[in-house]
C-alpha cells in the first residue's frame, strides 16, 4: 500500500520500535526515477510519468525489524540548484542516472559534490538505471563504480523495468548505509558524554 508520508516519527507496536528512514531520489530527467520508486513500491513497473513530486512510504521488516521507507521522489533538479530542506530532511540519498546519458552521469556528480559540501556524512547510493539498453550505453560500468568508490558511496546497475529484486537491493543497502550512520554517531554521542564526564571529574579535583 503507498501512502503519502509527511513527517518523520517512531511508533511502538508492541515492544518493537519502527524504525523510519527518509530517503531522497536525485536525478536529471528521464533517468527512471519514479520508475524505481514505483518498482519498489508496487513490484510493477510503468514507463511513462510526468514529472511530479510526491512522498510515499512502505513498511518492510529486515532482520526482524520493522523500517518505514519515507521516500520523496523529487523533481528533475539541475545541479547545484538543489535545495536545502529537501538535503536535511534525508537520511539517505539515492542518485539516479541513466547508463545511455552521460549527461545524467556527469549531473549526479556535480550533484553528489553539492551534496557532500552541505551533508558530508549523508550515506549516498548510486544508480546507473536502464541496464536493459546495453546497445545505447553511454556510460560504462567502471565509472560509475570509480565515482561511488572515491565517493565512498554504494554502487548498483539496474535495470526498473526488468527486475525488482535489483531495485529492491538498492533501497535495502541505503537502509543498511543509514542504520550503520545512526549507530556510529550514537557511539561517538557516548563516547563524547564519558570525555566530559571524565573532564568534569579531574577538572573539580584540580579546583580543589
Amino acid at each position: 500500500m503507498v501512502v503519502e508520508a509527511n513527517s518523520r516519527v517512531e511508533v511502538m507496536e508492541g515492544n518493537q520500535q519502527q524504525v523510519e528512514a527518509n530517503i531522497l531520489l536525485l536525478g536529471a530527467h528521464d533517468v527512471g526515477k519514479s520508475a524505481l520508486t514505483v518498482r519498489f513500491l508496487t513490484r510493477r513497473f510503468i514507463g511513462e510519468y510526468g514529472d511530479i513530486e510526491s512522498v510515499y512510504s512502505r513498511v518492510d521488516k529486515i532482520d526482524g525489524q520493522e523500517i518505514c521507507f519515507n521516500i520523496w521522489d523529487s523533481q528533475s533538479t539541475q545541479a547545484g540548484s538543489l535545495s536545502d530542506k529537501r538535503l536535511q530532511w534525508a537520511d539517505g540519498v539515492i542518485l539516479v542516472y541513466s547508463i545511455c546519458d552521460r549527461g545524467s552521469f556527469d549531473s549526479v556528480r556535480q550533484q553528489l559534490q553539492q551534496i557532500r559540501r552541505s551533508r558530508k556524512s549523508v550515506p549516498v547510493v548510486i544508480v546507473g538505471n536502464k541496464r536493459d539498453l546495453q546497445h545505447h550505453r553511454g556510460v560504462s560500468s567502471e565509472e560509475g563504480r570509480l565515482l561511488a568508490l572515491l565517493e565512498r558511496c554504494g554502487f548498483f546497475e539496474v535495470s526498473a523495468a526488468e527486475t525488482y529484486h535489483g531495485v529492491l537491493l538498492v533501497f535495502y543497502q541505503l537502509v543498511d548505509l543509514v542504520r550503520e550512520t545512526r549507530a556510529l554517531r550514537k557511539s561517538s554521542a557516548g563516547v563524547r558524554g564519558i570525555i566530559r564526564s571524565v573532564s568534569a571529574v579531574f577538572g573539580k579535583k584540580r579546583a580543589e
